[in-house]
């Protein structure tokens, strides 16, 4: 079944930048996903249990490395062409 999912990071410290461009950065690096950015939010569409996945591995990933963040998802059954 593939799934869309709108996923938005607020790292909470003041270096914001960098903790979002190396969570996008990994999540672009996965094969069996698409990934697309805009200006508040990023598009990620695949197959449900891969995107769900990716999502738990890589938001443990930014936890364990950048400390606390708010992470906040939109989650549709389908696949929306982004």
């Amino acid at each position: 079944m593939k799934t869309t999912v709108e996923i938005s990071k607020y790292p909470l410290n003041a270096d914001y930048e960098p903790p979002i461009l190396d969570f996008i950065g990994r999540l672009k690096s996965e094969t069996n996903i698409t990934v697309k950015t805009n200006a508040t939010s990023t598009h990620i569409v695949g197959e449900y249990d891969e995107v769900m996945r990716i999502l738990q591995k890589e938001i443990k990933a930014s936890f364990e490395k950048y400390g606390k963040a708010i992470f906040v998802m939109k989650i549709l059954n389908g696949a929306l062409d982004i």
